[in-house]
């Protein structure tokens, strides 16, 4: 997703609905703004603690991938926390 499709969708209630919390901000969301901020940023800048999280999201996205639930996925909690992480699986 572009930085600014990501930081439309984190607005969202469907953004805000979906992964891990501990009553606030879940792991997810708080990742999808973090992505945005590294989209933003030139790759000369970018430090060590920022590559380990690209590298953390590609994973994420890779394992959650592969737990495709069968059927339409539009409106999937599955599908909306890949969008978290700033992966629309519905977009080629």
């Amino acid at each position: 997703m572009t930085a600014g499709r990501l930081e439309k969708w984190l607005e969202t209630d469907e953004s805000k609905s979906v992964g891990q919390s501990d009553g606030g901000e879940s792991v997810g969301h708080a990742s999808g703004r973090r992505i945005v901020r590294l989209l933003h940023t030139n790759k000369a800048d970018l430090t060590d603690d920022d590559l380990a999280h690209m590298r953390k999201v590609t994973g994420y996205v890779h394992r959650h991938l592969k737990q495709r639930p069968d059927g339409d996925v539009t409106d999937t909690r599955w599908r909306y926390s890949l969008m978290n992480w700033g992966h629309d699986p519905m977009k080629r």
